[in-house]
């Protein structure tokens, strides 16, 4: 479908059951896969992103079976690098994938070439190469240097220390901590200045010790692994539902009414992206939550109020925010969020074209974004997407105004949430 038009609403209402977190997804899979063991997956997401992972898990040489028609898989792991020694795997844009596939190859011994499609290969990845090639990883870039594709190489003996720069992607440590047990050696990261994203970090770590492997920390400026890591499967593990994926429906109870309740994520959550919810109450709106459940409606006067906020610790989340300010009284900026420059698209300067569609004044920095809502919505938006999902889940939110919205190319959210335009219909009145 080249595009999809959803209807005016003024109103949501509901409950929604969570499609399962991408971030713990495809950090379950490869510690199963690295594991000793067999792990019964729950609840996997079912989308691109863990499809491309399960597919290059298959190539590598790990057992991966679906549980009948379940969203359940059994993952047979390796407990230790990955049997097969030369492979070619094709990721998407799977950027959690691409990352900790890069690490876990270039500590695996083999001869693996890494590709993935055009706007991939736009993604920066040079600061988790240099990273690895510190400590013996012979990595090639097949394209324009610091991107991919790469040629990975059997690694070479080298320094046990590495660095990493904090202010550009979680992603890179995150890849860096899931294969470093793979070197047997005692491996020390130093991150070189602010970590950005920490509570994603917190998920690696939480996941980590799921599968027995504790990882000494300094604040957040510096990781040890010990030698003496091994991945051992915990048997079965549950996948929370995705917090980031929560955040546009908690955004319509906000917008349209309300009550809207997501089911899945809660107070309990491993996931950062729960405070979005705190953000929302600081706009306003009435929040309630559960160990396993958060609820969302409009304040009581009926109107959002403008934040200015450090969104360090929601970055996926906070792109909501950035549509919800269309709803709110006065101007909106939120800072910290220069790692959305090197998403799937640069998520600035995308926001602020597509915001100005609607008739807000959008102003960008290398770091933030300051949002003016219009006094009224221009109806019949035609909204690009930048083959993104955030994008257009995100945008969708702006038909509770009482404008209709087209949406072109609607299947990019099949990445994380391939049903998001029906269960959106199904709240949206």
């Amino acid at each position: 479908m080249e595009f999809i038009d959803l209807p005016a609403s003024t109103a949501a209402r509901g409950t929604v059951r969570l499609p399962g977190s991408k971030s713990i997804s495809n950090r379950v899979l490869l510690l199963a896969a690295l594991a000793k063991g067999t792990t019964i997956v729950r609840a996997l997401l079912d989308s691109d992103d863990t499809r491309v992972m399960l597919d290059a898990l298959r190539a590598l040489g790990v057992g991966v079976a679906r549980v009948s028609d379940s969203d359940d898989y059994e993952i047979t792991g390796v407990g230790g690098a990955f049997p097969v020694k030369q492979a070619e795997l094709f990721l998407g844009n799977a950027g959690t994938a691409f990352r900790s596939l890069t690490a876990a190859c270039a500590l695996s011994g083999g001869e693996y070439v890494l590709k993935g499609v055009a706007l991939m290969h736009e993604r920066p990845i040079g600061d988790l190469v240099d990273a690895l090639r510190r400590l013996g990883a012979r990595i090639d870039y097949l394209g324009e240097e610091g991107f991919p594709p790469l040629k990975i190489h059997p690694a070479e003996i080298a320094g046990d220390t590495t660095e990493v720069r904090g202010n550009v992607s979680s992603q890179f440590l995150t890849g860096l901590l899931m294969a470093l047990p793979l070197r047997q050696r005692n491996t020390t990261i130093e991150v070189v200045g602010e970590l950005i994203s920490r509570p994603y970090i917190g998920i690696t770590l939480a996941m980590l010790r799921r599968f027995g492997v504790d990882i000494a920390r300094n604040g957040w400026q510096g990781f040890g692994v010990p030698a003496a890591a091994r991945y051992q499967s915990p048997g079965e593990i549950w996948v929370e539902g995705d917090a980031s994926s929560a955040s546009y429906f908690l955004a319509a109870g906000a917008i349209g009414v309300g009550p809207v309740r997501v089911q899945g994520v809660g107070r309990d959550s491993v996931q950062g992206d729960v405070r979005f919810a705190d953000a929302l109450a600081q706009m306003g709106a009435q929040i309630d939550m559960g160990p396993n459940w958060i609820e969302a409606c409009a304040p009581r006067d009926g109107r959002l109020k403008a934040i200015d906020l450090d969104c360090n610790h929601i970055p996926d989340a906070a792109m909501t925010l950035a549509v919800a300010a269309l709803f709110a009284d006065g101007v909106t900026t939120l800072r910290n969020i220069a790692s959305w420059r090197v998403k799937e698209t640069d998520r600035i300067a995308a926001m602020a074209t597509e915001l100005r569609k609607v008739g807000a004044t959008v102003e960008e920095g290398a770091d933030f974004i300051r949002i003016t809502p219009p006094e009224k919505l221009i109806p019949n938006a035609v909204i690009d997407t930048y083959d993104d999902h955030r994008m257009a889940m995100c945008l969708s939110l702006v038909t509770l105004g009482g404008v209709p919205v087209r949406i072109n190319d609607p299947a990019c959210v099949n990445k994380t949430f391939p049903t998001y335009f029906r269960i959106f219909a199904g709240i949206a009145q």
